[in-house]
């Protein structure tokens, strides 16, 4: 706003307050509200309650203990404020910079690196699909198309990372294509929190999606139960039910399948054995330091 002489006028506080606050800020940056000095009464209705209680501190420091550096525990504790909210914010850093007596920016580093930390909130489910090159010749690609048509809204895909439904809602589910899985003896190959759905084709995977959004939890081809999201990061921090019985209820499952043993099964129907390597001597040195 300009006064008559074109000056522009410093803005004072008063009774009209913004219908809009504009921000430089991108979409990784968590806003709670922005008000003037000595306004923050009025922000009590929309600043949230910490979500990182006792429980979760204390947590956080059965982390740190694990390990002989305490900085040696960030990377659980990332996947412990991901089993809190559901990705790692910037209040999230900011825990965790405190338990571990870090910089914000040494967290950030670690948390921008590597692709299991989310910077966005995740839906209740996260469906990967692997488009790494063995199973995206077999039908990867296709499979994740399907579901990004399938998934989006008015003739929108739904893009990598983004959800359906509202994050953290029931029902609601995030896609993302990754990278190597691991199991290409059985691509193409998609996981759910993390849990494998081997020998996928674009029809399964449009079915399994569309029973998780409808609250169901099929069970995965291999490996433990099917969880959500928040509850698979938490076991990933190293957290896990103390009676035995829940235990292997909840994380107990078979991890190999008949393709991934085939060839072991066939050595052994064939007697076929690896030739014993014998100890090799390492290299020495001359006196003129080549190799001998």
């Amino acid at each position: 706003m300009s006064s008559p002489d074109g000056m522009s006028q410093v803005p004072e506080p008063g009774p009209r307050p913004s219908a809009q606050t504009h921000v430089s800020a991108g979409g990784d940056t968590d806003v709670i509200g922005i008000a003037p000095a000595g306004a923050a009464a009025l922000l009590e209705d929309v600043v949230p309650a910490d979500p990182f209680g006792d429980d979760i501190v204390a947590k956080a420091r059965n982390l740190i203990v694990r390990y002989p550096q305490s900085r040696s525990a960030l990377l659980p504790m990332l996947h412990l404020v991901q089993s809190v909210q559901g990705y790692v914010s910037q209040e999230g850093i900011a825990f965790c910079a405190r338990q571990l007596e870090l910089s914000d920016a040494e967290v950030s580093a670690v948390a921008t690196f590597y692709t299991m930390y989310k910077r966005r909130p995740c839906g209740e489910h996260l469906v990967s699909v692997c488009t790494n090159t063995l199973c995206a010749a077999l039908g990867g690609d296709a499979i994740y198309q399907k579901l990004q048509q399938h998934l989006g809204e008015d003739g929108k895909p739904l893009g990598h990372e983004e959800t359906a439904g509202t994050p953290g809602e029931p029902g609601s589910v995030t896609i993302e294509h990754a990278e190597c899985l691991a199991a290409c003896d059985l691509g193409p190959v998609l996981q759910v929190n993390y849990e494998y759905y081997d020998n996928q084709t674009p029809e399964k995977a449009v079915e399994l999606v569309d029973a998780l959004r409808r609250g169901e939890r099929p069970a995965p081809t291999r490996g433990a139960p099917l969880t959500d999201f928040k509850g698979a990061e938490l076991q990933l921090a190293g957290f896990f039910p103390e009676d035995e019985q829940t235990y292997r209820a909840e994380v107990d499952g078979p991890s190999q399948a008949v393709e991934t043993l085939r060839g072991a099964q066939i050595a052994q129907d064939r007697g076929w054995t690896a030739p014993v390597l014998g100890d090799v001597p390492l290299p020495t040195l001359s006196a003129e330091g080549e190799k001998k």
